[in-house]
């Protein structure tokens, strides 16, 4: 039988795991895993009461979607599984967004099949499509909740006024964006409106591309085909400021006696219990290590000494282009 893990509430009464498993990194972008182990590391989860597993269409793309359906047969009860559409693929290469009703429909068809299961938990989109309105999207998605094909809404890296437009049309149940340690823009506007609108919140890397573990100060030793490699904040002037603002979390780490890891996901857990984030990993150890960040709880004194690793970090968080599709 799985254990029990703490649960959170997100929006419309959608439970889930405190913790989830980012899925995304088993099959792209960065180095991937082999079929079966991404797989074990599922299972394991389970195992350990994890209920929450977030995957999309552009990972690999498809391919994540199949490891995560192969992963789940059989043990579908009890739990969310988010996936994501909102780009257009040709031939197997993004060329753009595409939140148009004819490809989201076409995407959560495609992925109910992918995935082996007969309803979507949460679908979200995935970035915001500036040529279709997000009245229009929200629509075509309540249709599909009404058909029974998904049961939750949800959007991703939009801004506080697009939420506000899309959860006027339907209610959202959650709202995923990046937050970490290094990463706080969402705390400005967009959590604050999530709070407001009753919108769970879902922090994706909340250990920075892994480089808030202290396992990533020399981003050489990565693959030649991971992503990180050409990110601002992993490269030249950026990478030695953010190893020094790094110093903070482990020596925090040091005084509780955890790891980095575990500290910069029990910050994340503290600043709210309507966030769940959702770390990513392709090792079953690092898969333990994460879950029990939830046995450590930080110190008001700690938590604002951890805060102060934003304000030192440098670079921004993705390059030009990939700035551009958040915050719309």
């Amino acid at each position: 039988m799985p254990q029990t893990i703490a649960h959170r509430k997100l929006g419309q009464g959608l439970e889930v795991s405190a913790l989830g498993l980012g899925c995304m990194g088993m099959s792209w972008a960065y180095t991937p895993t082999e079929s079966n182990e991404g797989e074990a590391v599922i299972a394991r989860a389970i195992e350990l009461g994890v209920t929450f597993f977030d995957t999309a269409e552009i990972y690999g793309p498809f391919e994540n979607e199949k490891l995560l359906g192969r992963a789940i047969r059989g043990k579908r009860d009890g739990l969310v599984i988010a996936t994501k559409f909102g780009f257009k693929l040709e031939n197997g290469k993004n060329v753009g967004v595409d939140s148009s009703p004819a490809n989201l429909k076409r995407v959560c068809d495609e992925a109910l099949g992918r995935l082996g299961i007969e309803s979507i938990d949460l679908f979200y989109q995935h970035r915001v499509d500036p040529n279709v309105p997000i009245e229009e999207t929200v629509g075509a998605m309540a249709e599909l909740k009404q058909s029974g094909k998904i049961k939750h809404l949800g959007l991703s890296e939009c801004s506080a006024a697009t939420l506000r437009k899309a959860h006027a049309t339907y209610p959202i149940s959650a709202l995923q964006s990046e937050f970490s340690l290094w990463e706080r823009s969402v705390e400005a506007e967009i959590l604050p409106t999530c709070r407001e609108l009753g919108i769970g919140f879902v922090p994706y890397s909340p250990l920075g591309r892994g480089f808030l573990t202290a396992r990533l100060k020399d981003p050489t030793k990565l693959a030649e085909n991971d992503f990180r490699r050409t990110q601002p904040r992993f490269q030249g002037e950026n990478l030695t400021k953010n190893v020094d603002a790094l110093e903070i979390v482990e020596r925090v780490a040091s005084e509780i006696d955890a790891t980095p890891a575990q500290v910069a996901l029990a910050w994340v857990l503290a600043k709210g219990d309507d966030l769940v984030p959702i770390p990513g990993t392709k090792r079953i150890k690092y898969l333990e290590e994460n879950l029990n960040a939830l046995n450590y709880p930080l110190t008001n004194e700690q938590i604002t000494e951890l805060d102060r690793v934003a304000d030192l970090t440098s670079g921004p968080r993705y390059g030009e282009q990939g700035m551009k599709m958040v915050n719309l």
